[in-house]
């Protein structure tokens, strides 16, 4: 029954082999997780995922192949609830085709169908709506799903839909950007040649045919040469904007990472989150475990790099201009102070913004940003990437 999944994360390019399928197959003969959905994520994981690049495509496989399972039953399990038959057809009608509800129909039909998930659910044992104190669904609780409450903390809800959450109880994991989007990414490679500057350099390893042609006319035997093969030497260093409202342009922002891990050999990239302040970090999933001073890199990365600053800028103007003004930490200096840091070390730093251009006019907080950068806040567009290159291009 696992072999569809297997096939799926070969054509996600998740890079699995039947070695490792086996040993998927063995940990659950041995018993390693029974009827637990989450504990058969982990352990597949660590059977079919031996580089932590591709997690992140293995959870989009994983989501699609095992939409809608449910734990059964485990350690822990409660008495059967009895589930109002609203909530039983909702869940039908979000993760059934229409081709597996006419295959219920012709099995007894859709009430006996209710029948037997209200067998087996294990859910809450009631259903609140509305309301302003239990934890329920639509209403204005500080607690809850697809409701209202300026200072609320999201329980069972997918994903954001106000974004004024304070905390977010349900686990969020910021995605890395997945460096093999290759969709899209050709025309922003061409605007990003624009920053290339070719140098010979390193050992004679490659073939010189001009050169060749012209030492064997010159002596009149074949005379192969070769030469130091042709680099580009453009440094480049790339901050990216992660998570709240950066999560609608995911996509444009991956593209714009692939066509950059493909045009410089030379990249170094890091993440924040809003605005920069004193530590930044590499990866994601460790945001909160693993971070590095931005000093550090002011200090180790020298006036020759070429930075880009990619994010939208929409933020609360506290966070620019305020001490302690972050939505996710105490920042001891505000990030005025701290982008200041960045234009001394990188006069010419560029910020390429995500978010339509016709936009930016309706949040104080990119006109404030744009400002710090003397004006040299693109689109993330063709055009844009384009004037970004040609500023970036120029000497200071």
């Amino acid at each position: 029954m696992f072999i569809p999944f297997f096939l799926e994360l070969k054509a996600a390019r998740v890079p699995v082999s039947l070695k490792e399928y086996l040993s998927l197959l063995e940990g659950l003969e041995a018993g390693l997780v029974d009827y637990d959905v989450e504990g058969f994520y982990y352990l597949a994981r660590s059977a079919l995922v031996k580089d932590e690049r591709h997690i992140d495509r293995f959870d989009q496989v994983f989501s699609h192949v095992f939409k809608g399972v449910e734990a059964l039953a485990g350690p822990d399990a409660v008495d059967v609830a009895n589930i109002p038959e609203e909530w039983l057809r909702r869940l039908a009608e979000k993760h059934l085709s229409d081709e597996e509800k006419k295959l219920i129909e012709a099995l007894g039909g859709f009430d006996k169908l209710m029948k037997t998930l209200r067998k087996r659910l294990e859910e809450q044992k009631g259903r609140h709506q509305g309301g302003s104190k239990w934890i329920g669904t639509g209403g204005t609780s500080p607690f809850g799903a697809y409701g209202y409450n300026l200072e609320g903390v999201r329980i069972g809800q997918h994903e954001s839909r106000h974004r004024r959450a304070v905390k977010v109880w349900d686990k969020r994991e910021f995605k890395n950007f997945d460096d093999a989007v290759e969709l899209g990414t050709r025309n922003i490679k061409v605007a990003l040649k624009r920053l290339r500057r070719w140098v010979r350099e390193g050992a004679e390893e490659e073939f010189d045919l001009p050169g060749t042609i012209h030492a064997t006319a010159e002596h009149g035997y074949l005379d192969l040469k070769t030469r130091p093969e042709r680099r580009n030497a453009v440094k480049l260093l790339m901050f990216f904007d992660v998570g709240g409202s950066m999560d609608d342009h995911i996509k444009s922002v991956e593209e714009l990472f692939s066509a950059a891990r493909a045009e410089f050999r030379q990249l170094e990239y890091f993440y924040f989150h809003n605005c920069l302040y004193e530590r930044v970090w590499k990866d994601n999933r460790r945001r909160l475990a693993e971070t590095i001073p931005t000093f550090d890199l002011i200090h180790k990365y020298g006036p020759d790099y070429k930075v880009i600053i990619v994010g939208d800028a929409s933020m609360s103007p506290y966070e620019i201009v305020h001490p302690g003004g972050s939505v996710e930490h105490w920042n001891p200096e505000a990030g005025s102070v701290w982008l200041g840091r960045l234009l001394q070390q990188w006069p010419n730093a560029v910020w390429l913004n995500p978010e339509a251009e016709k936009n930016w006019r309706y949040t104080h907080s990119v006109a404030m940003i744009s400002d710090i950068f003397g004006g040299r806040m693109f689109p993330l567009t063709l055009a844009g990437l384009e004037a970004a290159t040609k500023q970036l291009s120029r000497k200071h």
